[in-house]
Protein backbone atom coordinates (compact mmCIF):
# COMPACT_ATOMS: atom_id res chain seq x y z
CA UNK A 1 0.00 0.00 0.00
CA UNK A 2 1.46 3.35 -1.06
CA UNK A 3 0.73 6.66 0.63
CA UNK A 4 1.32 10.04 -1.03
CA UNK A 5 1.41 13.52 0.45
CA UNK A 6 0.73 16.90 -1.14
CA UNK A 7 1.74 20.08 0.68
CA UNK A 8 0.55 23.49 -0.57
CA UNK A 9 2.19 26.41 1.26
CA UNK A 10 0.24 29.48 0.22
CA UNK A 11 0.65 33.12 1.14
CA UNK A 12 -2.42 33.13 3.38
CA UNK A 13 -3.07 29.49 4.27
CA UNK A 14 -1.33 26.15 3.88
CA UNK A 15 -3.00 22.88 3.01
CA UNK A 16 -1.90 19.27 3.17
CA UNK A 17 -3.41 15.99 2.03
CA UNK A 18 -2.62 12.28 2.10
CA UNK A 19 -3.89 9.99 -0.65
CA UNK A 20 -3.92 6.28 -1.25
CA UNK A 21 -4.76 4.71 -4.62
CA UNK A 22 -6.01 8.10 -5.78
CA UNK A 23 -8.41 8.49 -2.85
CA UNK A 24 -8.18 11.44 -0.48
CA UNK A 25 -7.68 9.98 2.98
CA UNK A 26 -6.71 12.96 5.13
CA UNK A 27 -6.64 16.75 4.83
CA UNK A 28 -5.60 19.64 7.04
CA UNK A 29 -5.38 23.42 6.76
CA UNK A 30 -3.34 25.93 8.77
CA UNK A 31 -2.64 29.67 8.54
CA UNK A 32 0.70 30.00 6.75
CA UNK A 33 2.12 32.52 9.21
CA UNK A 34 5.65 33.81 8.73
CA UNK A 35 7.55 30.55 9.24
CA UNK A 36 6.69 28.38 6.25
CA UNK A 37 9.07 25.62 7.31
CA UNK A 38 7.40 25.26 10.70
CA UNK A 39 3.94 25.36 9.13
CA UNK A 40 4.89 22.56 6.72
CA UNK A 41 6.19 20.43 9.60
CA UNK A 42 2.98 21.01 11.56
CA UNK A 43 0.89 20.02 8.55
CA UNK A 44 2.83 16.78 8.13
CA UNK A 45 2.59 15.91 11.80
CA UNK A 46 -1.17 16.43 11.85
CA UNK A 47 -1.76 14.48 8.65
CA UNK A 48 0.37 11.55 9.80
CA UNK A 49 -1.34 11.50 13.21
CA UNK A 50 -4.78 11.37 11.60
CA UNK A 51 -3.79 8.32 9.57
CA UNK A 52 -1.61 6.74 12.29
CA UNK A 53 1.33 6.76 9.90
CA UNK A 54 5.03 7.52 10.28
CA UNK A 55 7.10 9.69 7.91
CA UNK A 56 8.64 6.51 6.49
CA UNK A 57 5.20 5.31 5.39
CA UNK A 58 4.88 8.13 2.85
CA UNK A 59 6.15 6.94 -0.53
CA UNK A 60 6.53 10.41 -2.04
CA UNK A 61 5.75 14.00 -1.10
CA UNK A 62 5.30 16.87 -3.55
CA UNK A 63 5.37 20.47 -2.33
CA UNK A 64 3.82 23.43 -4.10
CA UNK A 65 2.80 27.02 -3.46
CA UNK A 66 4.67 30.18 -2.59
CA UNK A 67 6.56 28.53 0.27
CA UNK A 68 7.27 25.18 -1.38
CA UNK A 69 11.01 25.73 -1.06
CA UNK A 70 10.61 25.59 2.72
CA UNK A 71 9.15 22.07 2.77
CA UNK A 72 12.33 20.27 3.80
CA UNK A 73 10.82 16.78 3.64
CA UNK A 74 9.44 16.99 0.09
CA UNK A 75 10.80 14.83 -2.72
CA UNK A 76 9.91 17.37 -5.40
CA UNK A 77 8.64 20.92 -5.90
CA UNK A 78 5.98 21.55 -8.54
CA UNK A 79 4.30 24.83 -9.55
CA UNK A 80 0.88 25.55 -8.12
CA UNK A 81 -0.50 26.02 -11.65
CA UNK A 82 0.41 22.47 -12.62
CA UNK A 83 -0.83 21.08 -9.29
CA UNK A 84 -4.13 22.95 -9.53
CA UNK A 85 -4.70 21.57 -13.03
CA UNK A 86 -3.97 18.01 -11.87
CA UNK A 87 -6.20 18.40 -8.83
CA UNK A 88 -9.18 19.63 -10.84
CA UNK A 89 -8.63 16.95 -13.47
CA UNK A 90 -8.70 14.32 -10.73
CA UNK A 91 -12.02 15.62 -9.41
CA UNK A 92 -13.65 16.80 -12.66
CA UNK A 93 -12.04 15.08 -15.69
CA UNK A 94 -14.31 17.01 -18.09
CA UNK A 95 -13.11 20.47 -16.99
CA UNK A 96 -10.95 22.39 -19.46
CA UNK A 97 -10.76 25.81 -17.76
CA UNK A 98 -9.96 26.49 -14.10
CA UNK A 99 -10.44 29.79 -12.31
CA UNK A 100 -8.15 29.73 -9.28
CA UNK A 101 -8.85 32.59 -6.86
CA UNK A 102 -6.17 32.60 -4.16
CA UNK A 103 -5.39 34.89 -1.25
CA UNK A 104 -2.86 37.06 -3.07
CA UNK A 105 -3.50 36.34 -6.76
CA UNK A 106 -5.91 34.83 -9.25
CA UNK A 107 -5.13 32.73 -12.27
CA UNK A 108 -6.96 31.08 -15.13
CA UNK A 109 -5.65 27.74 -16.39
CA UNK A 110 -6.49 25.90 -19.57
CA UNK A 111 -5.87 22.15 -19.41
CA UNK A 112 -6.32 19.09 -21.58
CA UNK A 113 -8.05 15.78 -20.87
CA UNK A 114 -4.95 14.49 -19.03
CA UNK A 115 -4.81 17.47 -16.70
CA UNK A 116 -1.79 18.98 -18.44
CA UNK A 117 -1.54 22.77 -18.61
CA UNK A 118 -1.82 24.13 -22.14
CA UNK A 119 -2.14 27.84 -21.28
CA UNK A 120 -2.54 30.10 -18.27
CA UNK A 121 -2.75 33.73 -17.18
CA UNK A 122 -2.00 35.20 -13.75
CA UNK A 123 -3.34 38.45 -12.26
CA UNK A 124 -1.09 41.37 -11.50
CA UNK A 125 0.40 41.62 -8.02
CA UNK A 126 -2.22 44.13 -6.82
CA UNK A 127 -4.56 42.57 -4.24
CA UNK A 128 -7.60 43.87 -6.14
CA UNK A 129 -7.31 40.85 -8.41
CA UNK A 130 -7.37 38.32 -5.59
CA UNK A 131 -9.24 37.11 -2.54
CA UNK A 132 -7.27 39.58 -0.45
CA UNK A 133 -9.54 42.34 -1.75
CA UNK A 134 -12.47 40.52 -0.14
CA UNK A 135 -10.60 40.33 3.17
CA UNK A 136 -9.98 44.09 3.06
CA UNK A 137 -13.61 44.99 2.31
CA UNK A 138 -14.96 42.48 4.85
CA UNK A 139 -12.82 44.21 7.47
CA UNK A 140 -14.14 47.63 6.45
CA UNK A 141 -17.73 46.40 6.66
CA UNK A 142 -17.09 44.39 9.83
CA UNK A 143 -18.54 41.28 8.23
CA UNK A 144 -17.23 37.75 8.74
CA UNK A 145 -15.50 36.44 5.65
CA UNK A 146 -17.75 33.39 5.47
CA UNK A 147 -20.82 35.63 5.49
CA UNK A 148 -19.94 37.94 2.61
CA UNK A 149 -21.06 35.53 -0.12
CA UNK A 150 -24.60 34.91 1.16
CA UNK A 151 -25.00 38.56 2.18
CA UNK A 152 -24.02 39.82 -1.27
CA UNK A 153 -26.78 37.75 -2.86
CA UNK A 154 -29.32 39.96 -1.11
CA UNK A 155 -28.12 42.99 -3.06
CA UNK A 156 -30.67 44.87 -5.17
CA UNK A 157 -28.37 47.63 -6.41
CA UNK A 158 -24.67 46.62 -6.55
CA UNK A 159 -22.25 49.54 -6.44
CA UNK A 160 -19.65 50.03 -9.15
CA UNK A 161 -16.07 50.30 -7.98
CA UNK A 162 -14.24 52.85 -10.08
CA UNK A 163 -10.73 51.73 -9.14
CA UNK A 164 -8.75 48.61 -9.86
CA UNK A 165 -6.53 49.13 -6.81
CA UNK A 166 -7.23 47.46 -3.46
CA UNK A 167 -5.97 50.45 -1.47
CA UNK A 168 -8.23 52.90 -3.27
CA UNK A 169 -10.99 50.30 -3.27
CA UNK A 170 -10.84 50.24 0.53
CA UNK A 171 -11.19 54.02 0.63
CA UNK A 172 -14.06 53.83 -1.82
CA UNK A 173 -15.83 51.24 0.35
CA UNK A 174 -15.41 53.46 3.42
CA UNK A 175 -16.95 56.34 1.48
CA UNK A 176 -19.91 54.20 0.42
CA UNK A 177 -20.50 53.13 4.02
CA UNK A 178 -20.53 56.80 5.08
CA UNK A 179 -23.10 57.46 2.34
CA UNK A 180 -25.37 54.83 3.84
CA UNK A 181 -25.03 52.28 1.03
CA UNK A 182 -26.13 48.83 2.28
CA UNK A 183 -23.36 46.35 2.98
CA UNK A 184 -24.83 43.81 0.58
CA UNK A 185 -24.65 46.31 -2.31
CA UNK A 186 -21.00 47.08 -1.55
CA UNK A 187 -20.11 43.38 -1.37
CA UNK A 188 -21.95 42.64 -4.60
CA UNK A 189 -19.94 45.45 -6.20
CA UNK A 190 -16.67 43.93 -4.98
CA UNK A 191 -17.66 40.55 -6.40
CA UNK A 192 -18.52 42.18 -9.70
CA UNK A 193 -15.11 43.91 -9.75
CA UNK A 194 -13.35 40.59 -9.12
CA UNK A 195 -15.46 38.91 -11.80
CA UNK A 196 -14.31 41.58 -14.25
CA UNK A 197 -10.68 40.82 -13.32
CA UNK A 198 -11.29 37.11 -13.92
CA UNK A 199 -12.94 37.87 -17.25
CA UNK A 200 -9.83 39.80 -18.34
CA UNK A 201 -7.69 36.75 -17.54
CA UNK A 202 -10.11 34.54 -19.46
CA UNK A 203 -9.76 36.82 -22.48
CA UNK A 204 -6.02 36.08 -22.55
CA UNK A 205 -6.29 32.29 -22.60
CA UNK A 206 -9.76 31.70 -23.99
CA UNK A 207 -12.70 29.99 -22.32
CA UNK A 208 -13.37 26.34 -23.01
CA UNK A 209 -16.13 24.57 -21.14
CA UNK A 210 -16.50 22.94 -18.76
CA UNK A 211 -15.24 25.51 -16.27
CA UNK A 212 -14.45 25.12 -12.57
CA UNK A 213 -13.36 27.34 -9.68
CA UNK A 214 -10.79 26.39 -7.06
CA UNK A 215 -8.99 27.65 -3.93
CA UNK A 216 -10.70 29.97 -1.45
CA UNK A 217 -12.77 31.68 -4.12
CA UNK A 218 -14.72 28.44 -4.48
CA UNK A 219 -16.09 28.92 -0.96
CA UNK A 220 -17.75 32.24 -1.84
CA UNK A 221 -21.17 31.73 -3.40
CA UNK A 222 -21.49 35.45 -4.15
CA UNK A 223 -18.25 35.50 -6.13
CA UNK A 224 -19.22 32.30 -7.95
CA UNK A 225 -22.54 33.79 -9.04
CA UNK A 226 -20.87 37.02 -10.17
CA UNK A 227 -18.33 35.14 -12.28
CA UNK A 228 -21.05 32.95 -13.77
CA UNK A 229 -23.07 36.02 -14.74
CA UNK A 230 -20.02 37.75 -16.19
CA UNK A 231 -18.89 34.75 -18.26
CA UNK A 232 -22.31 33.35 -19.09
CA UNK A 233 -21.31 29.81 -18.12
CA UNK A 234 -21.88 27.69 -14.98
CA UNK A 235 -18.94 26.94 -12.70
CA UNK A 236 -18.28 23.51 -11.30
CA UNK A 237 -17.28 23.71 -7.64
CA UNK A 238 -15.23 20.98 -5.93
CA UNK A 239 -16.50 19.76 -2.53
CA UNK A 240 -13.45 21.32 -0.85
CA UNK A 241 -12.00 23.82 -3.33
CA UNK A 242 -9.26 25.03 -0.97
CA UNK A 243 -7.59 21.59 -1.12
CA UNK A 244 -7.53 21.21 -4.92
CA UNK A 245 -3.90 22.26 -5.38
CA UNK A 246 -2.63 20.11 -2.50
CA UNK A 247 -4.56 17.17 -3.93
CA UNK A 248 -2.98 17.80 -7.31
CA UNK A 249 0.44 17.71 -5.67
CA UNK A 250 -0.34 14.30 -4.19
CA UNK A 251 -1.64 13.06 -7.55
CA UNK A 252 1.60 14.16 -9.20
CA UNK A 253 3.56 12.41 -6.43
CA UNK A 254 1.80 9.15 -7.27
CA UNK A 255 2.32 9.60 -11.02
CA UNK A 256 6.00 10.40 -10.59
CA UNK A 257 6.51 7.36 -8.38
CA UNK A 258 4.71 5.11 -10.84
CA UNK A 259 7.03 6.32 -13.57
CA UNK A 260 10.05 5.11 -11.60
CA UNK A 261 8.80 1.54 -11.40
Amino acid sequence: MSWYMGIDIGSESSKGVITNDGDLKARHLLPSGSNYRLTAEQLREELLARMNLSPEDITCTVATGQGSGNVSFSNQQVTDIRCCAKGINHIFPSVRTVIDVQGRSSQVIRLNERGQVINFSVSEKCAAGSGRFLHVIANVLQVKLEDIGPLSLKSENPVTFTTGCAVFGESEAITRVAEGIPKEDILAGVHKALADKVSALIDRVGLEEQCAISSGGGLNIGLIKSIEERLGVPLMVPPEPQFVTALGAAVIAAVEQAGKK
